[in-house]
């Protein structure tokens, strides 16, 4: 019994998340020992607590809430990223769907006064779109998706600052409030707001990026073209022997990556949390975090939902660190540490089947060995 829980693939995935995690937490620890010996206990401790940082019940819900607003995108980004992953593909341009997502949601609404329906799908139709020219270069010019995507991420935040300039506030670089230019694109709470204490931030957006990952594993595992699709990603010759359309497939991965970071832009820029700086010079890190969170999570979309939800964690209690011991950016370093352990996942789930296996091997050269003993001995016995 025991066995068979070691040897369950979720299991292995979740053993190797959590010790990621302890190590990147223990390391981040360790940093700050050597930053500041005398506040580091409390520094990872405020990290590690976020809003449980209040006293208050209602101030914590209020900000439990904040931290939910923002773990509704990263889960997008991080399915945008799982789903091309399991095709085979690293879409590292989920980064600059998501500007686009930005631009093309908070223009439909400031601009041209479109209600919140039609931004997110016009924001994941443009996402859709941008994934599209990565598809189209890598089926028929074989450009790495790597490259092109690096490439395209340039151009979306650049792009997005030009654009939304149309819609920033006169005397900051900040685009107009929603609340007040555009509070028919504002994303409806559904009632969520009075689980949190009145937050009226937290909207339908952060069910529907479960829902979201939801569909994504019933679409991979259970469906005939998620099936098509990972085996165009395994061996896309292959593929084609077989009659699948694999440039086909690999196009469509990505513009269903593209929409899916897209629409997790909207997920966020439609509450009004924060408004965009059209005057940005680097690419937003929600794309690039979720591909933490995707890894962190096992590359299975349920998975991604708790991944995402503790990288933000982290990431919003790094702004209760003392300030005057620490900077705010020593959560981004912690989540930093535990991308880069991220990587280690699948070695430690090899390891642990390497030992299982030994094991196994051990105890049946083991049995063998008694067995030819007691033959030999009832051998003796008989004569």
């Amino acid at each position: 019994m025991i066995k068979k829980i070691l040897k369950n693939e979720a299991f292995q995935s979740l053993f190797a998340s959590l010790l990621c995690i302890i190590l990147g937490v223990a390391i981040g620890y360790v940093v700050l020992l050597f930053i500041n010996p005398t506040g580091a206990g409390e520094a990872i401790m405020e990290v590690l607590k976020n809003f449980m940082h209040y006293s208050k019940a209602n101030l914590q819900l209020k900000n439990f809430g904040g931290t939910l607003v923002k773990t509704a995108p990263l889960i997008m980004c991080s399915l945008s990223i799982l789903f091309a992953f399991k095709v085979g593909l690293f879409n590292i341009g989920a980064a600059g769907q998501y500007c686009v997502g930005i631009c093309v949601s908070l223009y439909c609404a400031l601009a041209l006064g479109m209600g919140w329906v039609p931004c997110m799908l016009l924001a994941a139709v443009a996402g859709a779109l941008y994934g599209a020219i990565v598809g189209l270069l890598k089926s028929y010019c074989n450009v790495n998706e790597v490259i092109s995507g690096i490439m395209l991420n340039w151009i979306a935040l650049y792009s997005t600052n030009m654009i939304l300039t149309n819609v920033k506030e006169g005397t900051s670089p900040y685009t107009f409030h929603l609340s007040t230019d555009g509070p028919q694109a504002i994303l409806p709470t559904m009632g969520l707001e009075n689980l949190f204490a009145g937050n009226e931030k937290v909207t339908i957006a952060l069910p529907l990026s479960i829902l979201t990952a939801v569909l994504v594993l019933v679409v991979l595992e259970k469906t005939k073209f998620g099936f098509e699709l990972k085996a165009t990603g395994f061996n896309k010759n292959a593929a084609k022997y077989c009659g699948m359309a694999e440039k086909r497939n690999i196009i469509v991965t990505l513009m269903i990556s593209g929409a899916i970071a897209s629409l997790g832009a909207s997920f966020l820029y439609l509450t009004d949390f924060e408004q965009w700086s059209c005057t940005s010079s680097a690419v937003p890190a929600m794309g690039f975090n979720g591909i933490a969170a995707a890894f962190l999570g096992g590359l299975n979309p349920i998975g991604t939902i708790f991944s995402s939800y503790f990288i933000q964690h982290i990431t919003n209690g790094g702004a209760f660190v003392d300030k005057t011991m620490y900077c705010s950016q020593i959560s981004d370093l912690i989540s930093a540490i535990i991308i880069y352990l991220c990587g280690f996942v699948f070695f430690i789930k090899y390891m642990m089947n390497y030992v299982i296996d030994k094991n196994e091997e051990r105890q049946a050269l083991k049995a063998k060995a008694e067995a030819e003993a007691e033959a030999k001995t009832q051998e003796g016995g008989d004569k």
